[in-house]
């Protein structure tokens, strides 16, 4: 017979019920597994890249929970029309991705299907005690974030061929740019919380660590790191149809000042593709934390602070 340990749902850290970035299952007092999936269809026209940035999307929640992927599977759906090349270098790019992030794949899992939608399953292994959940932000504690915000807005403007060339490469950049050097600094100090800014923007990541932590967050939006171009591009009505839905979810959470600008609020509600991470940390230790991300993430800023509950959930000022 297989001797076996035996497992529970008690041995699930962290599940679904707080909207984490991953899951945590405890193998023993020294051990968790952490694991998540993520895959979409292709945001960018090159293949290459196109797995690239997938890849970094899947990879980041594991970053997210303060630890390392460890494993990868491809999980890969296209056409049969696609071409051979095509296919191998959507590939290419989530394998050279992984490996720079110090993970291996595994192998994986392909279907066809209609469009090309790839991503990944990943694993990675911690202590216990080293792992961050998104609820355990504390009054008092300052947000860092360390990636800009107008991903969204500037994919859409590409779609429509109005994308500025320069800060176009800056958003397929920095969607491209793995999480792992923020985590490692984050690691070193005694962070409450974390999160990575993704889908819902960094209102409904906000709001998801702030519900969690049973407190509220004040964003101050003219700290907040944007895009160049964004802007303008969000003034002139280039949003992604994500940012309107994030927003009326969040509608009755988030009150946002008067003297924030149109642009500013469908900027905090827009959609990210691999954002940054969403830090809460003590005073006390926000301002050298940000002085050694800034060495490695340079866009990396102090946007907000944690306070007691009140009415919403998020305020902007």
């Amino acid at each position: 017979m297989c001797n076996l340990p035996k497992f529970s749902d008690q041995n699930l850290i962290v599940g679904f019920d707080t909207s984490d970035d991953a899951c945590v299952y405890k193998i023993s007092d020294e051990l968790v597994l952490i694991q998540t999936v993520d895959f979409f269809p292709p945001i960018v026209d090159d293949p290459y890249m196109y797995g690239q940035i997938a890849a970094t999307n899947a990879l980041s929640d594991i970053y997210a929970m303060g630890a390392s992927p460890t494993l990868a599977m491809n999980l890969l759906c296209y056409p049969s029309c696609l071409p051979q090349e095509t296919v191998q270098a959507i590939l290419a790019g989530g394998y050279d991705k992984v490996r720079e992030a110090g993970a291996i794949i595994a192998g994986g899992h392909t279907i066809e299907d209609s469009e090309p939608k790839y991503g990944l399953c990943v694993s990675g292994f911690a202590h216990p005690d080293k792992i961050l959940k998104n609820s355990g932000a504390q009054t008092g504690d300052l947000l860092i974030l360390t990636k800009p915000l107008g991903i969204g807005i500037l994919t859409t403007a590409a779609k429509a061929d109005m994308a500025d060339a320069v800060a176009y490469r800056l958003a397929v950049e920095n969607m491209s740019t793995l999480n792992k050097a923020a985590c490692e600094v984050v690691s070193r100090y005694h962070a409450h919380a974390c999160t990575d800014v993704t889908g819902f923007g960094l209102l409904g990541h906000a709001f998801e660590m702030a519900d969690g932590s049973r407190r509220s967050i004040k964003l101050f939006s003219g700290e907040i790191p944007v895009l160049p171009t964004a802007v303008e591009l969000a003034e002139m009505g280039i949003i992604p149809a994500g940012a309107y839905t994030n927003m009326n979810y969040l509608y009755e959470k988030v009150k946002i000042n008067n003297s924030v600008a149109r642009s500013m609020r469908d900027i905090l509600a827009d959609p990210q593709t691999a954002g940054g991470l969403l830090v809460s940390v003590s005073a006390k230790e926000a301002t050298e934390m940000l002085a050694e991300l800034q060495q490695r993430t340079p866009w990396a800023r102090i946007i907000g602070e944690v306070v007691d509950k009140t009415e919403h959930s998020i305020i902007v000022e």
